[in-house]
């Protein structure tokens, strides 16, 4: 699993780097991508529309789900990966380059400072894996009970 150092991340497994000016570009982690198996579908919002912080603003649809995108912090947006919408294939192949999803002019960087750090969120996804093969442990002792 890639976790890049110099990006932010979110429990919602998105990540976002600030270019300078408050411009921040957004996208889903390589754990997500994973975890969605093949990206099939993006639906991402209109250039000029507000997100709001932890609020959804997209979709994302694979082989296995759709799951909803949720901004990891407010602003509006100023850009979005065109070649996503056309070709969401990408984001499984290069989720934090050429899979980018939006980018957006935050009004301060206070909620981009309050994302997770490339170690905080590394610790994260180990617990959240650790917890995911605890359930399916749970559940395969239930079967063989069951049986």
């Amino acid at each position: 699993m890639l976790i890049l150092e110099d990006l932010k991340y979110t429990e919602e497994h998105m990540w976002a780097r600030h270019d300078g000016n408050k411009k921040i570009t957004i996208g889903i982690t390589d754990y997500a991508q994973k975890k969605f198996g093949d990206v099939v579908y993006i639906e991402l919002p209109e250039e000029g529309e507000e997100l709001i912080k932890d609020e959804p603003f997209g979709s994302i649809e694979s082989s296995e789900s759709v799951s909803d995108l949720y901004a990891p912090l407010s602003g509006e947006v100023i850009e979005i990966n065109e070649e996503r919408i056309d070709s969401p294939e990408i984001v499984n192949d290069d989720p934090y380059e050429e899979g980018w999803l939006i980018r957006i002019k935050a009004p301060s960087l206070k909620e981009y400072n309050e994302l997770m750090s490339a170690d905080e969120y590394r610790e994260y996804v180990q617990q959240e894996e650790m917890e995911e093969e605890e359930e399916e442990e749970e559940l395969e002792e239930e079967e063989a009970e069951a049986d």
